[in-house]
């Protein structure tokens, strides 16, 4: 059901009960005054008859009958009667003969006569000699009460079906703004993400168009995001590709030998790195698209540790350099204690260890050593640029001079495994200037 629609029907189903709810307000408060203005003339008219009836004791005698015309009143509706100390009928109408007399009765008294409701004032006189009754059926009182109520409600129903209109008419103009959004939102094409103007909305609308600017702009930065993978994965495929098909031409012309053995380590050496290039570009993929659900269980870290040691180990073997693990023994505190991903924090240590062993001198030794809010990785090697040091961690950027092969996507994936966990990566020189210290952990406090 649309907007429009639910509200027209809802406006339709409270706008009855309202009527209905105020009728039954107002016929109440009418009937109040009514009473009221009844009760008052009663009193009033018992008054008069007390003090106007000089009755002597035991003679009776009928009110005179009312002379020419009584206008629009109704007289059968009406009673007066009086007795004397005895409950003898002194004076009486021709409705009065019917009122009861009851010789303690005093004030208003609601009767059944004849099978109707009457309402009956009783007063007696100051020596108790007269007992005077001024009686009404409550008919002409709920009479009075409907007609004066229904005369200011059938304007109201009559006026309902222009009511309705214009009802319909406020909702489609109060919907407006939703309609043109709708058709600004339908003739956008899938690229255009620019901002909804918010200034001109209804205020009603606002957090919902700020919402969906916020949307806008979470979308467009993925999609710059892929936009700017996929250009410079484009551009990393392109050399290997191109060095592994010139390797492959030089295979095959190449005669059975040294040089075809040649041709053979370096192919087999491109491939190893398009095929690392390929593995660390499907990672960091399902890293920053947030396909990688983070686990949140208890690290246990001589696991992880041992896991991208042997990793690393034949890369090790290879540039003579070795390996060394601190910090990690048992003691007061466990190091680096959080909940996270094992799987992911392999990755994230196979990556620093794997990036240190590759760059640093060798017969040296990388270091990896465990705090109790960190953990760091250092190795030994040329110093390093400061102006090398803002581009770390920037995905497909390697410092130029590097003989080994790599695809520039390690430290990236280091940065968003930790950023997955809370953890901060900080990149400094060795206390002596060489090569470089890795530092993974909490934010310091303040």
């Amino acid at each position: 059901m649309s907007l429009r629609r639910r509200l027209l029907l809802y406006l339709l189903i409270s706008a009855p009960l309202v009527w209905g709810v105020a009728m039954l307000l107002s016929l109440r408060a009418a009937r109040h005054e009514v009473d009221e203005l009844f009760d008052t003339e009663m009193i009033r008219l018992a008054r008069q008859v007390q003090v106007a009836v000089a009755m002597p004791v035991g003679s009776t005698a009928p009110l005179p009958a009312d002379a020419g015309s009584s206008g629009e009143a109704d007289m059968r509706d009406l009673a007066i009667a009086v007795w004397d100390a005895q409950g003898r009928l002194g004076v009486a109408d021709r409705e009065g003969v019917l009122l009861p007399y009851r010789s303690e009765a005093a004030g208003f008294v609601d009767l059944q006569i004849e099978g109707e409701a009457w309402r009956v004032y009783y007063l007696q006189s100051f020596d108790g000699s007269r007992l005077v009754a001024a009686g009404q059926r409550v008919y002409e009182r709920d009479e009075l009460s409907y007609d004066l109520t229904l005369s200011q409600l059938l304007p109201w129903l009559a006026m309902l079906p222009i009511l309705l209109v214009a009802m319909a008419w406020a909702v489609r103009r109060s919907l407006a703004p939703v309609e043109q959004l709708s058709a600004e939102l339908r003739a956008r094409g899938a690229d255009e993400l620019q901002p909804v103007r918010v200034e001109t909305a209804p205020i009603e609308l606002r957090p919902l168009l700020d919402a969906m600017n916020g949307l806008f702009r979470r979308i467009e930065a993925v999609l710059a995001h892929e936009r700017r993978f996929t250009a410079d994965a484009a551009h990393e495929l392109r050399t290997p590709l191109a060095v592994l098909r010139a390797q492959w031409d030089v295979l095959r012309r190449a005669a059975p030998g040294a040089e075809r053995e040649r041709a053979e380590a370096q192919l087999d050496r491109g491939l190893a790195r398009l095929d690392r290039l390929v593995t660390q570009m499907l990672a960091l993929a399902r890293l920053e698209s947030g396909s990688s659900a983070v686990a949140q269980r208890d690290i246990a870290w001589p696991e992880i540790v041992a896991q991208a040691m042997g990793d690393c180990l034949a890369l090790a073997e290879r540039r003579r350099v070795e390996l060394s693990c601190e910090g990690l023994e048992g003691g007061a505190r466990a190091p680096l204690a959080l909940l996270g991903d094992p799987d992911l924090l392999t990755v994230l240590l196979r990556n620093l260890l794997d990036n240190a062993v590759r760059y640093a001198t060798p017969g040296s030794t990388v270091v990896l050593r465990f705090r109790e809010h960190a953990l760091e990785v250092e190795n030994d090697a040329e110093p390093i640029a400061p102006a090398q040091f803002e581009r770390l961690g920037e995905r497909f950027h390697r410092a130029e001079g590097q003989d080994e092969s790599g695809s520039g996507l390690g430290l990236s994936i280091v940065r968003r495994v930790a950023a997955l966990h809370g953890l901060a990566v900080r990149f400094a020189p060795r206390a002596d200037g060489r090569g470089l210290k890795v530092t993974v952990g909490f934010e310091p406090a303040g």
